[in-house]
């Protein structure tokens, strides 16, 4: 009997999601195109991308150690320090994309304008240069750090006033030198952009404003990256959280005593914030807090405790939508509040050809956490994987996001949260069930090979 020839696949965005998912489908032979919007891998991690929508910052370090963000089957650098700064880890994943010859398959400067189903469930893919094909499997890998939340306010505010996203150096966008500024938030990029800022001679008054206090961690725990000293993934989680809780406690001590408000949840309740400096910044009265913005009023700003500060520039570090420009489908975006379920943060039940890669706010990073989901995906398209029905996938889901999302606090940042041992150790699982059921099925490809045949379609 003849091989059955492998479905196809496009692949949207070359970042580490992205690349790292055609390296796995290549490994398994399944043809793909992936196409990148700008002239070079990296996505957010490639600094001052021209395509505009890199978070990267000059001062940028990873907040995950190189022990937690390296690639499987390519090792970090033998002499990088223990918290790369972003050019080495772009550095790095150019050296990947090219180790495995993968360059030559992604399609720059080319953007993927929408991707629709066909009536006969495949992808009709259309692209920046007016061409639309059509695939049998499509892969979003295009990030969800790139399209900034700001928040509005009642008023109008007379200075500069911008996201995190757009934030250079202290003098890009805006010289911040002499300036009073207010960065909004207190997640990662607020921390370090705080922290620059408060620096003297930059910033004149630096306040971070934030509707509630957060656990501010420190990247080292006796002499060790934090890290490093992650919880087993067998450990029952309520052990291992109530354990982890009192070691941050009693290395970090009261948010209080930096002169930081006192937080309304427990620590690990939220997406920690980690930093080397900030608790050091605000000890020394360099960072002062103030509560949420009330109001903007010309050159003030009101806060909610009725105080007014005279400022001159303000820095939203307030977070991201999910966004999928190429999709018009409500089915394919997150609801209202920010939700997008997904069995194992990948699949949509109904839609067997449609992977969601790396949209996930994975404890301690993301960049190597598309190269596990990969296992899963090229495996079904190779006919080595079947999922469980639909119903047992919704099943799943619940099950997942109750075990991953229950101990945080209710937010739009809460949604896409898991626990990265966790979560591997569970697809590890998965992926052998999968494989039985594919077995049982009697080696039959899960999703068919049919773009080839289709008519083509008009550009």
């Amino acid at each position: 009997m003849a091989a059955q020839a492998l479905p196809k696949a496009c692949v949207i965005g070359a970042g580490c999601s992205g690349f790292t998912t055609i390296k796995r489908l290549k490994d398994y032979g399944v043809p793909y195109d992936c196409f990148e919007m700008s002239d070079e891998i990296g996505g957010n991690w490639y600094y001052k991308n021209p395509n505009g929508l890199s978070a990267c910052y000059e001062s940028l370090h990873i907040d995950t150690s190189k022990w937690r963000l390296a690639f499987e089957d390519y090792p970090v650098p033998q002499g990088w320090p223990d918290f790369p700064h972003h050019a080495q880890l772009h550095q790095y994943f150019k050296d990947y994309v090219d180790h495995f010859g993968l360059r030559p398959t992604i399609t720059f400067n080319t953007r993927v304008e929408r991707a629709r189903r066909t009536d006969d469930g495949l992808w009709a893919v259309t692209l920046s240069t007016g061409e639309t094909r059509l695939y049998d499997v499509l892969f979003v890998c295009n990030g969800h750090h790139w399209d900034p939340r700001v928040p509005e306010y009642p008023g109008e505010f007379d200075g500069p006033a911008f996201h995190a996203h757009a934030y250079c150096d202290p003098f890009d966008p805006v010289d911040m030198r002499g300036k009073n500024v207010v960065v909004v938030g207190m997640g990662n990029s607020a921390m370090d952009i705080a922290s620059e800022l408060s620096q003297r001679p930059i910033a004149k008054n630096l306040w971070v404003s934030a509707r509630r206090g957060v656990w501010v961690f420190p990247k080292y725990m006796n002499g060790k990256p934090a890290d490093k000293s992650a919880m087993p993934a067998w450990m029952p989680r309520k052990l291992g959280l109530s354990l982890a809780r009192k070691v941050i406690k009693k290395t970090i001590g009261r948010m209080e005593d930096y002169g930081l408000p006192k937080p309304d949840h427990e620590p690990l309740e939220a997406h920690p914030s980690v930093s080397g400096e900030f608790l050091t910044r605000a000890g020394c009265g360099d960072i002062k807090f103030k509560p949420a913005i009330k109001a903007l009023e010309g050159k003030n700003v009101r806060f909610a405790d009725d105080t007014v500060e005279q400022v001159d520039a303000i820095v939203f570090a307030t977070g991201y939508k999910i966004t999928f420009p190429f999709f018009d489908e409500a089915e394919l975006k997150p609801d209202a509040d920010h939700r997008f379920p997904l069995f194992k943060r990948m699949m949509k039940p109904g839609i067997p050809n449609l992977f969601f890669m790396g949209l996930a706010q994975p404890l301690p990073t993301l960049v190597n956490f598309a190269e596990q989901q990969a296992k899963l995906a090229a495996a079904y398209l190779a006919g080595e994987y079947a999922p469980p029905s639909e119903a047992e996938m919704e099943k799943v889901i619940v099950k997942d996001e109750a075990q991953h999302l229950g101990h945080y606090y209710q937010a739009a940042r809460h949604t896409i949260q898991v626990d990265f041992n966790v979560y591997c150790a569970d697809l590890k699982k998965e992926i052998a069930k999968g494989e039985a059921r594919a077995k049982a099925a009697g080696g039959k490809l899960p999703v068919a090979a049919r773009a080839a045949k289709a008519p083509a379609l008009a550009s």
